[in-house]
Parts: structure tokens; sequence; C-alpha cells
């Protein structure tokens, strides 16, 4: 609640200060709010967003724009006059400029590249050469390094000399001559040394880095398994190429994250915020996936035609036809995203199937029994009722044969969902393909094609001969 009057107040303090244009009024007052307060104004003042970028200072500017949606971005480069573009690009730095570059046209890219210094030009270049979705292209080159011989004075001094350009100065690379990453040592390490003290003493060649090709994701996993604020960037060749920091890999998840959501959904993955997704394209997003699920449900259409003989006989087998689907489907779309979720954050990998299947059919077999119990239950329950006159009597007098097959068919529904969604994530990535593709409703139709066939399977052997 306080938290929202801060933000009406500087809200209506802004307004007052456009009515009265005053440029040095409304600098001054940007300058004074938090980074994230101005970047509420722009969310909240569209109309504005291109002025309160440019009447900040060009440090607090570029630390909004890091912020904002690419929506955002792109507008505000479209309305800034080129100086103030060119001055905001090169500012930023190379990651984040990297990271906004390649969510636009290639032309629009040529030309925003020519605004930038010949430095800037450079380090842009290299990072957008490096493949989509890779290491490169969130790593910068502002850090510190240093040489085996240097002392512990040297390093500071060093320090002093280049740290306010770079990212981050916890942690401080070691190189040798060829450039080639030896080790990296926390800035703590130094300060606890004496000022005499060899870079080479304090090696303990326990680096870990980042290969500039891998895809992101491992990036993300590595922090998470090395509690690290920033991890170095090598060639393949051992090179030290730049430095990737928390906060890159935070976006990074996020953006995955998201992703991954919407494709457990099924849709394909929004390129933009779903409100600023121009209808049509949301459409086309949707519309491949409903096609493919529904082709799917036409084979349960088909494998209940092929049943329909024995639906004849036995109407009221029919009207467990949902129960059983919905079942089959629910377990199979716990079980593909709970894997899918695990796979993402790294709790499992390929070579850990077994033991998920090992597990997911034994989950299988005890929830399926459980709802086999309640499917028992209910008829056996509805027989009692009818047999007192209280209702009609829908089952006759082979309803305990019913029972078994509606329970036996739950315990045999639910046991396969449960392996189909847990397996199919696991084969997908296998096979290079994303496990998120796996959805929810893609294997909730699957398991309902199979479960009819399940279904009149027990039938048969319950009821053939009796009802069948």
């Amino acid at each position: 609640m306080q938290l929202e009057m801060e933000h009406h107040m500087i809200k209506e303090k802004f307004e007052e200060i456009l009515q009265t244009n005053d440029i040095r009024q409304l600098r001054d007052f940007l300058n004074d709010q938090n980074i994230s307060d101005v970047a509420m104004l722009v969310e909240e003042f569209p109309d504005q967003e291109a002025r309160i970028i440019a009447g900040m200072s060009i440090n607090r500017a570029t630390s909004v724009f890091k912020i904002l949606e690419t929506t955002f971005q792109k507008r505000i480069i479209r309305e800034l006059p080129a100086s103030k573009t060119a001055e905001l690009l090169n500012d930023l730095p190379p990651d984040d400029r990297t990271d906004f570059l390649e969510e636009l046209p290639n032309n629009v890219v040529r030309e925003l590249i020519k605004l930038l210094n010949s430095e800037e030009r450079k380090i842009t270049l290299s990072l957008l050469g490096y493949p989509e979705n890779s290491i490169g292209r969130l790593m910068t080159p502002d850090y510190v390094y240093v040489y085996p011989d240097n002392t512990v004075e040297e390093v500071f001094a060093t320090i002093r000399k280049h740290g306010k350009d770079s990212e981050t100065i916890n942690v401080i690379y070691v190189i040798n001559d060829r450039d080639e990453l030896l080790d990296d040592i926390r800035i703590r390490d130094f300060i606890l040394s004496p000022p005499d003290r060899k870079v080479s003493d304090m090696i303990d060649n326990r680096v870990i880095a980042l290969n500039a090709y891998d895809d992101q994701e491992k990036a993300s996993e590595i922090f998470k398994m090395n509690n690290r604020d920033a991890l170095p960037v090598v060639s393949n060749s051992n090179e030290l190429l730049g430095i990737v920091t928390i906060d890159d890999i935070l976006w990074v998840a996020s953006e995955e994250y998201s992703e991954d959501i919407q494709k457990i959904g099924g849709t394909s993955a929004l390129e933009a915020p779903y409100l600023d997704t121009p209808f049509f394209k949301l459409i086309q997003k949707r519309v491949g996936w409903l096609i493919i699920l529904f082709i799917s449900e036409l084979l349960t259409a088909t494998a209940m035609a092929y049943f329909n003989d024995e639906i004849a006989k036995a109407t009221m087998l029919a009207m467990f036809i949902p129960l059983i689907m919905s079942s089959g489907g629910n377990s199979g779309s716990q079980a593909s995203t709970l894997i899918i979720q695990a796979m993402a954050v790294g709790e499992l990998h390929i070579s850990d199937w077994w033991r998920v299947m090992r597990r997911e059919i034994l989950s299988g077999l005890v929830l399926g029994a459980v709802l086999g119990i309640i499917g028992f239950t209910r008829i056996a329950l509805w027989h009692e009722l009818m047999q007192h006159g209280f209702i009609k009597d829908i089952y006759g007098p082979h309803w305990l044969l019913v029972a078994f097959t509606v329970g036996s068919s739950l315990i045999g529904v639910v046991m396969w969902g449960t392996l189909t969604g847990s397996m199919l994530p696991i084969v997908l990535k296998k096979l290079g393909a994303d496990p998120a593709v796996s959805s929810a409703p893609f294997v909730a139709t699957l398991v309902d094609v199979t479960g009819i066939v399940i279904y009149f399977t027990i039938a048969l052997f319950f009821l053939s001969g009796i009802l069948l």
C-alpha cells in the first residue's frame, strides 16, 4: 500500500512538472528518482517516454533503458533525436546493446550501428557474430584482467585505472601473454593479501569458464551450481573473450521460463508481451497447435468408431468414456509438466530416464488405484441406492463386472498417461527438440486416443460373452 502511494505521488509530481514545461526542473526531478520509478513513469506515460529518457543524464538514461521491455525500447529509439540515440547506444554495456539490437530488423540494426563510435562498433559486430542464443551474445568485454607476475599492489593500481569501465570488479581475471585464461580470483583475496604478494602465488587453477558458443541455458545451470555473480567466457582455444554477469543470466532464465510456459499451454512462444503482440500474430501462434491437436483428436473419434458395436451392445459403457479420457489426460499433463520443469532447472537429465520411468510407473499405479477405487465405489453405491428404489437401474444385473471394468481401466489409463507424460519430454530432449513442445494439451490428446483402446480392451476382457 505504501509503495502504491509513493508511485501515485511521483506520478502527480511528474504531471505537475510537465505542465510547467520547465526542462531544468524535469531533469532534476528525474535524476532524483530511483531507476525503477523512472521506468514506471515511462510505462505509465508512453507519450512522454522519449522526453523522459532525453531529460536525464546519460548514465541514468542508460540504466532506465536497460530494464525496459523491448517494446518501449524500440519506440524510444524511434522517437529520440539521432544525437541522443548515438549517445545512449554508445553508453549501453555491450551485452545489453547486443541484446537490444538482435530484436530489431537487419536494416534497422545497420543504421543504428553507424551511430556507434569505432570501438563500440567493433565490439558490437563481434558479439553479433556469435550464434543466436549462444553465450557469446550475452558476454561483455568490460572486465579487469591481470598477469601472473603482477603484485597485489599492481593489481589494485589496475583496478583503479580500469575498474570504473568494468561490468564488475568482484572477480579479477588472470591471463598469460597469449590472452589465455589461467584463473579468476575474488577481490577479497587480494584485499586480504600483502601488497608484495605475486598473483602467481594465489592461482589455484580452479577456474570455471563458459564457452562462447555454448547455449545460454547451459550458463544458467553453471551459475546456479557454482554460486557466482560473474563467469569468464573463453574461445575454443581458451582465450578470454569476456564475462557474463548474473543479471544477464536472470534475464535469460525469465525469457526461457516464459517460452516454456507458453509452449506447455499449447502455443508457440511469443516474441513480445501478450498485449503488444498483433492480433493476427497471436492467432498465428495459436492456430497451428489447435489444428495439430484437432487432427489428433480425430484419432479418438476413429478409435470410438472401431468399438461402435461394443458401445451399441452396452450403452452404459459410453457414460464412462469422458471419465476415462479425462483421468488419463490429466495424469499425463501432470507428469509432463513436472518433468519439463525439472529438466528446465537442471534437476533431471536424459540419463535419469530409467529412474523417472520406475517412479512414474509406480506413481501411475498408485494414482490409478486411488481413482479406480473411487470409480468402483461410485458404481457400487449407485447400485445400492437402486436396490432401495431411490434411483433408476442403469447397470443391470452385471453391475459388478461393469465396476471392475471401470476400476481396472482407470488404473491402466492413468498409469499409461503418467508414463507417456514423463517419457515424452525426455525422448524429445534426446532427439534434440525442445521438451516443452510435449505440452500438456498434446499429451492429453495422445492419451485420449490410447485411453479409448485400453478401456474397451478391458471391457472385452470382463464383459465378453455377457454384455458384449
